[in-house]
């Protein structure tokens, strides 16, 4: 079986037509033709199956380091080759962009972040993989639902990436810089937190996922200038079939 997600058209323009007067007896010419424009291009549904093949598009090349103070973090992207309709690219460039973001881990000032390709060593892979593979890379194969980090594994699932979770509460790419934000901060040393009280914004490493237990959704470790924590622990929430 293989799941399908198509991505919405952010907006669509609809062209109004006048109506003609009545004819008369004067001929009127006839106007310049109208101009044909293409159709702009959709975009290929992401498509994936439940249990990939374990295969992996390890992305090539280099990017600038991302931060200016702290540890150095390098990492590789590897993307499942089952995956299809994503641009790597893409991909890459919105974990750079979260990474970079000011609200992200580089804010305190104690890591900086550095894509590299599969011909120089890192600290960790980032991978985003199908869903039973998630379960083989977290040895927890009978979770198929949730992301995870495992040693030197940053896993996201792809079937969170393409429709990210039930009532979130904001949009889809806030949760997919979560996902990123989350499993990158248990690979810098980071356990799962608490909601710190109703209303409030859920810690990044709370695992919202799951649920944010009277929290409102919240993708960054940073909030307001200074670095936002719950206290330590996790809930004992069940989690789905996928």
């Amino acid at each position: 079986m293989r799941v399908k997600w198509v991505p919405l058209l952010s907006a669509v323009s609809l062209a109004l037509t006048g109506c003609m007067p009545a004819a008369s007896a004067r001929t009127v010419p006839a106007g310049p033709s109208p101009v044909v424009r293409p159709s702009p291009v959709v975009p290929h549904a992401l498509s994936y199956p439940v249990a990939g093949r374990r295969s992996y598009l390890v992305v090539p090349g280099s990017d600038p380091v991302i931060g200016t103070a702290g540890r150095l973090m390098r990492f590789h992207v590897a993307i499942e080759r089952d995956i299809t309709g994503l641009d790597p690219a893409t991909f890459v460039a919105f974990v750079s962009q979260t990474y970079a973001d000011p609200r992200g881990w580089t804010a305190g000032g104690r890591f900086r972040f550095q894509r590299v390709g599969p011909d120089r060593p890192a600290d960790y892979t980032l991978y985003l993989v199908t869903p039973a593979t998630r379960g083989r890379l977290c040895a927890n194969p009978a979770d198929r639902y949730t992301s995870c980090r495992n040693g030197a594994n940053v896993v996201l699932n792809v079937d969170r990436w393409a429709h990210g979770v039930p009532d979130y509460g904001t949009s889809l790419a806030t949760y997919r810089q979560y996902m990123v934000n989350h499993e990158t901060g248990h690979r810098l040393g980071n356990g799962h937190e608490l909601c710190p009280g109703p209303g409030r914004p859920a810690p990044v490493m709370e695992q919202q996922t799951l649920g944010r237990h009277g929290c409102v959704a919240n993708a960054w470790p940073y909030v307001d200038g200074r670095a936002y924590h719950g206290r330590s622990g996790a809930y004992d929430d069940p989690i789905p079939r996928s």
